[in-house]
């Protein structure tokens, strides 16, 4: 994690303070549950809670001698409660308290990542219908293909992220698991009433079976989660990049009042919160691979996952929420420009619609195999000639083919040559998108 990519909400999920304050409440809300079943007195439970204080230092200080960060926090709660402390932590292992409080703080960063992506697709919605008859070039291969318009390029990202927001719900509820059973989690020292109490607390389901740790193909499903909506937050910014280039200039980021593009060239406005994206993208999925191998783990436990958790899990949820506002931000002021998008159509002065005469000629008895030969035959003198003198060409090739008006009239060619074949389904997939 750096300043630079981090937004305080979520950086204060994985805070030492914010740890140490999840640990002090697993441990008492255990306390409590113990004290309910006859364990320890209920006076204890009670004294625990009014007394318990922890020193982030002072914790620093013992773990010098510890090696161990669980047993120098619960010494220094000790010295703060007295004699009650020896009540804490009966019969539970680091692992309870550790990896309790992991999916305590992916739970809560999932909750901020859910907001983030609520709020995307508001705004890929809002600028999916004002540009939902916005003509533009579809391209295949990065090559001009069949018109399309804006707003329909739009709602396949707004598809894709709808899509993201499921599997993270269904992704919450797989991290959303309490383990209080004890080494290697057999509860031979620990009633399993303990767990269910905790869990509660914190609104997660006991973990069905643990070894002493929870296992660890739910994380790895969580961030792989992850990289899949990093990967498309990168397909949308990848989408921007090539639209803003020079050549194309369809849509541009917002360059504001004061900003440099270059520090040699004074002209230039670059796609940079784009490009920042792309690499942001690169970092997050990153994690997957160690998330995978964290879940082969020695018997029933080893801690070679532990140093990997400690720097992927703050640095991936709070890069990706970053992420993800710095894409809302571009999105809720990205300049785009319909004109371009008409002159870019026209660019291949009427090839785009190829597909239509082909068609039609295969419905007026020519064979395929022959129709296309035909179209590509004039197709390529229209690739060949200057764009400049392009406009109309391929509708006036076609119109003087012998070969094509034995099957066709002229009226017929030219009625091809209508962008409504290509947007008459636009209500249709608005409605599969946006409705469902």
């Amino acid at each position: 994690m750096i300043e630079r990519y981090s937004r305080k909400e979520m950086v204060d999920i994985w805070s030492s303070e914010e740890k140490y304050k999840i640990w002090l409440e697993i441990e008492a809300h255990a306390c409590d549950a113990m004290a309910e079943i006859g364990k320890i007195p209920k006076s204890s439970a009670k004294n625990i809670w009014k007394k318990a204080k922890f020193d982030i230092h002072r914790i620093d200080e013992i773990e010098k001698i510890t090696k161990h960060d669980v047993i120098a926090f619960l010494t220094n709660l000790s010295e703060h409660i007295g004699e009650d402390a020896r009540y804490l932590h009966q019969g539970m292992t680091s692992s309870d308290v550790l990896d309790t409080t992991l999916s305590i703080q992916l739970k809560r960063a999932n909750k901020i990542l859910l907001k983030n992506i609520d709020q995307l697709l508001k705004i890929i919605k809002k600028r999916a219908f004002e540009h939902k008859n916005t003509l533009t070039i579809g391209r295949s291969h990065g090559i001009h293909a069949e018109p399309i318009t804006f707003g329909f390029k739009l709602a396949t990202f707004f598809a894709e992220f709808k899509r993201n927001k499921k599997r993270l719900e269904f992704c919450e509820k797989e991290i959303s698991t309490c383990a209080i059973s004890g080494a290697v989690g057999t509860f031979a020292h620990i009633n399993p009433e303990i767990e269910i109490h905790v869990a509660k607390q914190f609104n997660l389901k006991p973990e069905e079976i643990s070894t002493q740790i929870i296992p660890r193909d739910r994380h790895a499903m969580y961030f792989s989660t992850l990289a899949v909506i990093a990967s498309s937050i990168e397909r949308l910014a990848t989408e921007i990049r090539h639209l803003q280039r020079t050549e194309v200039r369809e849509v541009e980021e917002f360059f504001s009042i004061g900003q440099k593009g270059s520090s040699a060239m004074p002209h230039k406005r670059n796609p940079v919160l784009t490009e920042n994206l792309t690499g942001l993208a690169r970092i997050i999925r990153s994690s997957v691979i160690p998330a995978l191998e964290n879940v082969s783990l020695w018997h029933e436990r080893d801690i070679s996952h532990s140093s990997v958790e400690r720097m992927i899990a703050p640095d991936v949820t709070i890069t990706l929420d970053f992420a993800l506002n710095r894409l809302i931000n571009v999105m809720e002021n990205l300049i785009i420009y319909p004109k371009n998008m008409q002159e870019n159509i026209e660019n291949l002065g009427g090839l785009i619609f190829s597909q239509q005469i082909l068609l039609l000629l295969t419905q007026k008895g020519l064979s395929r195999e022959k129709s296309y030969k035909i179209i590509q035959k004039n197709a390529m003198k229209v690739w060949e000639t200057p764009v400049s003198e392009r406009k109309g060409l391929f509708e006036k090739l076609l119109c003087s083919d012998k070969d094509i008006l034995k099957k066709l009239t002229k009226d017929e060619i030219k009625n091809e040559f209508n962008y409504q074949h290509h947007t008459k389904n636009i209500d249709l997939i608005f409605t599969r998108v946006f409705q469902t």
